[in-house]
């Protein structure tokens, strides 16, 4: 997990009210509503931070940031309130002493939640179980008390238990240097002479085999002769296909 900690992004110092006794049972997911509009560089989510702690300590009369841990769509964790301290942003003092507060950086007006978002508020998640004595239960804001938060998104979401992204594919073209890595990397067996066997030994072997059976036919034709061959030499028959030339390779 990317922490950033109250002192890396500024915070001002807590009132009393956030250690009020806690009992988690579990977390609960928020958004910041309307939100901002996407994209922003990473460099500003730290005065976003400031800001909504300044709005609900100064603008609502709470002792600090309403939420325990913000994630920002940058794929960082911000410590609001932090561990083993009651939120401000469930509701009531009930679903607040039970429940801590996570608060995705994101909002109506910012567009689909990207991954690194989801990654983010996925581990504060696992952070708040982990390290705080958070339960496995999970909820959205609207399953506390009547609103949109965290958004239909975000929500459905975490109705299916908060999932990590799957990571994507990597797409990227091989360069020049990656492909000589790979033609070069050994693959732990020897030829004939004892030396080592790479990976673009084993792909001109296969590149000659494939040109030769193609010379000589169709590769399941050439595949059914050898087996032939096997079955009648077994058998001490003679060979009903033989090779032109008279003889079978080596």
């Amino acid at each position: 997990m990317r922490l950033v900690t109250r002192a890396q992004w500024g915070a001002r110092p807590r009132g009393s009210g956030s250690a009020t006794p806690f009992d988690p049972r579990g977390v609960c997911v928020h958004w910041e509503g309307t939100g901002w509009a996407s994209p922003w560089s990473h460099t500003t989510c730290d005065d976003k931070v400031r800001g909504i702690q300044a709005y609900h300590m100064d603008g609502r009369g709470w002792s600090d940031i309403a939420y325990n841990f913000l994630a920002c769509p940058h794929g960082y964790v911000f410590e609001g309130r932090g561990l083993n301290r009651r939120s401000a942003a469930n509701g009531d003092t009930d679903v607040n002493t039970y429940w801590y507060a996570v608060q995705c950086m994101w909002g109506s007006r910012s567009g689909s939640a990207p991954p690194a978002l989801l990654t983010a508020c996925r581990d504060a998640i696992d952070y708040c179980r982990s390290r705080g004595g958070a339960g496995d239960a999970l909820r959205g804001h609207r399953d506390m008390q009547q609103t949109d938060c965290p958004g239909d998104q975000l929500y459905a979401w975490t109705r299916r238990g908060a999932p990590r992204p799957t990571p994507p594919e990597d797409d990227m073209p091989l360069t020049d240097a990656d492909i000589f890595k790979l033609l070069n990397f050994r693959l732990g067996t020897t030829d004939q002479h004892g030396q080592p066997v790479t990976i673009g030994d084993a792909l001109r072997k296969a590149a000659w085999l494939a040109q030769e059976f193609q010379e000589r036919g169709a590769l399941e034709e050439q595949l059914d002769r050898i087996e032939a061959r096997r079955t009648t030499a077994a058998a001490g028959e003679a060979d009903p296909n033989p090779e032109p030339g008279g003889t079978d390779p080596a």
